[in-house]
């Protein structure tokens, strides 16, 4: 049975506390970090709006940590969790997902999916698993452990996970069918999925 990260039954070990603001607060506290931070691209990020989390981590006293969303749209997730590393702390605002060290603020991971759509807790594997409209990536405790290839032409759906095997199932275009496929949460390989490139026409 798969573990939504929505699911309280089983969790990572945490070192930090957060807490989603619904307004800014009346006193900042010192320490204050917007992500992401300056990068090509994302100027406007804080534009779309931000999740403005307070948090609380096992050392140094609370910082605010303010989040740029990925998208406005309200089907894109929001929301904090936990992580394999117990001071790290994973945002996921408006489909742009952050990996933030508590104990050192600065350091934030900007996971490339753009966007993520579903975040999935495996405490089993020690993975924190995000899946997009064309593939997964899996955060461990010690950063990026994997991404698959291409799954899906557009929408990635998990079936299940057994042992160290997820089922899933992705579109494929040419047929208008959703194929299923098998992730080894191992490596991140992967066997069947609907992506595959339309045949190449022979030149006459």
């Amino acid at each position: 049975m798969l573990n939504q990260a929505t699911d309280a039954s089983e969790k990572f070990a945490q070192n930090w506390t957060a807490e989603i603001l619904k307004t800014a607060p009346l006193i900042a506290p010192a320490r204050q970090f917007i992500y992401p931070r300056q990068i090509a691209g994302e100027e406007d990020a804080l534009a779309r709006g931000a999740l403005q989390l307070m948090v609380q981590p096992a050392n140094g006293g609370a910082f605010l940590a303010t989040c740029a969303l990925g998208f406005t749209n309200s089907k894109m997730p929001t929301g904090v969790f936990a992580c394999p590393n117990p001071q790290e702390m994973c945002a996921v605002a408006g489909g742009y997902a952050y990996i933030v060290d508590t104990i050192q603020p600065e350091h934030c991971t900007h996971i490339e999916m753009k966007p993520v759509v579903e975040t999935h807790l495996l405490v089993t594997q020690g993975l924190l698993l995000f899946v997009g409209f064309h593939s997964m990536i899996a955060w461990s405790a010690g950063g990026i452990a994997w991404e698959t290839a291409r799954l899906s032409w557009e929408g990635v759906r998990i079936i299940g996970i057994e042992g160290n095997t997820l089922h899933g199932v992705g579109w494929n275009l040419l047929t208008d069918r959703e194929v299923a496929f098998q992730v080894d949460l191992l490596t991140g390989h992967h066997q069947g999925g609907g992506f595959a490139q339309p045949p190449q026409r022979q030149k006459s």
